[in-house]
């Protein structure tokens, strides 16, 4: 088992709050991180049918077998267990009670607004991150990387990626998506979710990507919203402050994992990575990817940007801490070029930033004049240097 980042995080998280709510794509590894953490607590997974049926049906009954506190997981299939907790953890006034997980944002976020605010501490966890699998010693070729992806199951078992992605896709994305909407045409989704893969790294067009599929704006948009909840696309907004009318202001589209978009966009062997036309959009998929890794695995919110004017100019991912600016500009080549500096260099004629990074498709880093230059697995060894 792949050692987590995010397990220091939520042991103290544990010792702060009376509840603990891990949250994530389904697969990203919540079940073993939270188990392998508190292996003295019973725990419970709402997925099995007679776990879910007993707290469905007697809830006050399900909670009695946990008097000193538990592991819920997938928490949202039967949400008013979380008034139970609310109730529970208010009357012992003990911190790490409960370990509740959960894959779907709709059920849960309005579970925990209504019934845990300022009760519990959110953790986010994301699939294997370049940093964990160097840890590991498991760090293979970008184009590897970018084709099986990074769910712990493909990793630890050695699975094939192409089957697994395929599977996942089958039995998680279109089953919740049934849960979530009542859609008629599941073909239609289907090829909605691949129109999206096929954006990848883009400014998000919704009526261009409506008019694609042949469904409406409104659906469109309630569909991505679905994915979004289901954590399988996220969408990086736009920075626009000062410069104002000369940025752009629609967000940019990514998949948390950048195999299932790999698999998505038929690719079936790693070999096809590198001479796919949207190469440099895997690659960019992978990276941004992992700067949210290493925000949620410290416990942080997401506070990625990106920067675009109306002629072109941009910088990938844009951080703003405070009165600190960090841009870094990703780039897929394996050897350095003078015009991969072109945005940092552009937008620092507006912007007092304190830290550029190029983090780019080689082997090497280097202290450049224009940037810190970092490789794909040294991003989070560069981040600690800043932060």
């Amino acid at each position: 088992m792949i050692k987590r980042d995010a397990l220091t995080v939520l042991i103290r998280f544990a010792k702060e709050y009376p509840v603990v709510t891990v949250t994530g794509p389904r697969q990203s590894g919540k079940t073993t991180l939270v188990r392998s953490a508190f292996e003295e607590k019973p725990y419970f997974n709402l997925e099995h049918l007679s776990n879910y049926e007993f707290a469905l049906n007697d809830p006050v009954g399900f909670m009695s077998q946990m008097p000193d506190g538990g592991i819920i997981d997938e928490i949202q299939k039967v949400p008013q267990l979380l008034s139970l907790i609310q109730v529970k953890v208010d009357e012992d006034k003990k911190k790490g009670q409960f370990i509740i997980t959960g894959s779907s944002q709709f059920e849960l976020t309005r579970g925990i607004s209504q019934s845990l605010a300022g009760r519990t501490a959110i953790l986010n966890l994301l699939p294997l991150s370049l940093n964990e699998l160097a840890n590991d010693n498991s760090i293979l070729s970008n184009q590897v990387h970018m084709y099986k992806g990074f769910f712990p199951r493909i990793i630890d078992e050695g699975l094939n990626p192409t089957e697994a992605l395929n599977f996942y896709y089958k039995t998680y994305v279109e089953r919740d998506v049934r849960e979530l909407l009542n859609i008629k045409n599941i073909s239609q989704f289907q090829m909605f979710v691949k129109m999206c893969a096929g954006r990848v790294g883009q400014l998000l067009n919704l009526n261009s990507l409506s008019n694609d599929v042949g469904i409406s704006h409104t659906t469109a948009r309630e569909w991505l919203s679905v994915l979004q909840a289901s954590f399988i696309v996220f969408l990086l907004e736009p920075y626009h402050e000062n410069i104002g009318k000369r940025l752009m202001k629609s967000p940019k589209l990514y998949f948390y994992d950048v195999g299932l978009v790999s698999f998505l966009l038929g690719i079936e062997k790693e070999q096809q990575i590198i001479t796919h036309p949207l190469y440099g959009n895997l690659f960019e998929n992978m990276i941004v990817s992992e700067f949210l890794k290493y925000r949620f695995n410290q416990g942080k919110s997401n506070n990625l940007n990106f920067l675009r004017d109306s002629k072109g100019n941009e910088i990938d991912i844009f951080i703003k801490s405070g009165n600190d600016i960090t841009a870094v500009e990703i780039k897929a080549g394996m050897t350095i070029k003078p015009d991969f500096f072109k945005g940092l260099k552009y937008f620092s004629k507006s912007f007092d930033i304190k830290h550029k990074l190029l983090v780019y498709g080689g082997e090497f880093n280097q202290n450049r004049t224009d940037a810190d230059v970092v490789t794909s697995n040294n991003i989070l060894t560069k981040m600690n240097e800043l932060t």
